[in-house]
């Protein structure tokens, strides 16, 4: 069965919460990296919203300049079900890049 590798990015997060990944489907989250870009530490808050509930991957998460978090290691991975949206928010304006690895649409 052939996979359906998704890549999902979002440049300059800050203060306000963003929206990285909507599921539509099934989806297997394999690797989340958050980078800080700015010249001082920034905390981030990374979270799926089930449609009800936020649910805290990390939150307030120090990343010191000019390195990045890596939430999901050890080939640890996470389901999101259909209407689940991954967030991230810094607490530093424009202070983060994210990249999200995910295959999509996971059959039963």
């Amino acid at each position: 069965m052939a996979q359906n590798f998704r890549r999902y990015t979002a440049n300059n997060v800050g203060t306000s919460a963003t929206s990285v990944v909507a599921s539509n489907s099934y989806d297997t989250v394999i690797g989340i990296s958050v980078a800080n870009i700015t010249a001082s530490s920034i905390a981030v808050d990374v979270y799926i919203n089930d449609g009800a509930n936020d649910i805290y991957l990390v939150k307030g998460a120090p990343i010191p300049s000019g390195s990045a978090l890596q939430v999901i290691d050890g080939g640890a991975r996470f389901v999101l079900q259909n209407n689940d949206t991954l967030y991230v928010q810094s607490d530093t304006a424009a202070s983060a890049d994210v990249w999200v690895s995910a295959v999509d649409d996971i059959s039963s």
